[in-house]
Formats: structure tokens, C-alpha cells, sequence
């Protein structure tokens, strides 16, 4: 008897751990991050596209995966006089165990590229405000996550107007969707071997 309901309890956590979980749920589980937190929910898409959203104004980045939210995280984005570009960018170059070459060899794990001027996502110190030079840092374990669910060419979106939801966040970015780009921000530019 006991084995059977350590065999059902197992089997109940199993369905609850893969169960998706609600945008609303994870929205609610995001309301009250503080610095340095974030939700991951990568099972509410196991496939598609990746797209991320980035809130100046929030200090906040929504990632979406085949148009389904899949993580929400707190960021520090760049401070007075080195403010973070905002736009619309394809992740360039990826590299797990990146050093700055502009600000002394300083770390940026899980680094991925912005744009050929030194602006990328990594991983880093996230203080409830702005505090870096250009870079959007991102909480160790969500840049960690974010590097593994992104591929070269992936589409970011950088606002300096707040956002507000996950909903408005993802209206950006199809809004945004077909927006110039210059092109050192595009992927087809590394391609081409520029």
C-alpha cells in the first residue's frame, strides 16, 4: 500500500513539474521579483522561434518562444551616459565564457551579441537600476537559460517606453516585426562576412 501511493505521489509530481503553466500564473509569479530574480517556464513551448523583449523603463526582459511566454526576468540596463541602444537586433555572436575588450577584461558569461559596437545580454549583477555600460545584464541562471533557448539570428527588441505586460511586450514586438535595422545590428551582415 505504501508503495502504490509513494508510486501515485511520484507520479502526480511528474504531471504537476511538465504541466504548462498559465501566462497569468507566470505574469503573477513575476510581479514580485525582486533585483536578480526571474520565472522560467521553458515547457509552456518546447518549440519555435525565440523572441525577447527588453523594458528600459521597467528594467524588466519578457522572452517569448513560438509567440508563448516563457520567462520573464529582472535586468540592469545601461547607466546615464552609456544608456542601452534601443530598436530592433538579431543576437550576432554567442559565446559562453565572453571578457569584455572595452571594460577590463570584465566577465560576460553567456554573452550574446547585439551589435558590433560592444552591446550584448549576459550574465551579471542586476541591481534595481541601471548600472551597466551599454549591456543589458541579465540574473546568472536566466542568462544561462536564455543562451540555450536562442539561436544566432534570434530577434531582440529594446524599448525605452514602458511595456507594462507580457501582452504589450509581445505587440511590440510583431508591431516591430519588419523594422530597419542598421546593419550592424543584422545577421545577414555576419553572414556575409562583414
Amino acid at each position: 500500500m505504501i508503495r502504490w501511493l509513494m508510486t501515485v505521489a511520484a507520479a502526480l509530481a511528474a504531471v504537476t513539474a511538465t504541466a504548462p503553466v498559465a501566462a497569468d500564473a507566470v505574469e503573477s509569479r513575476a510581479a514580485a521579483l525582486a533585483p536578480g530574480e526571474f520565472v522560467w517556464t521553458p515547457e509552456r513551448a518546447a518549440a519555435g522561434p525565440v523572441e525577447i523583449v527588453i523594458g528600459l523603463a521597467e528594467q524588466r526582459a519578457w522572452v517569448f518562444r513560438d509567440g508563448e511566454l516563457i520567462g520573464i526576468s529582472t535586468v540592469s540596463s545601461g547607466k546615464e551616459g552609456h544608456e542601452s541602444p534601443v530598436g530592433r537586433f538579431q543576437i550576432l555572436q554567442k559565446r559562453r565564457n565572453h571578457r569584455s575588450n572595452r571594460y577590463g577584461n570584465a566577465p560576460m558569461p553567456f554573452m550574446q551579441r547585439l551589435n558590433w559596437y560592444g552591446v550584448a545580454l549576459h550574465g551579471g549583477h542586476v541591481p534595481d537600476h541601471p548600472a551597466s555600460h551599454g549591456c543589458i545584464r541579465l540574473p546568472i541562471g536566466f542568462a544561462r537559460a536564455l543562451y540555450g533557448a536562442t539561436e544566432l539570428g534570434s530577434f531582440v527588441y529594446v524599448s525605452g517606453e514602458p511595456i507594462g505586460s507580457a501582452g504589450r511586450a509581445l505587440a511590440l514586438a510583431r508591431a516591430n516585426a519588419d523594422a530597419p535595422m542598421p546593419p550592424d545590428r543584422t545577421f545577414e551582415w555576419v553572414r556575409a562576412g562583414r
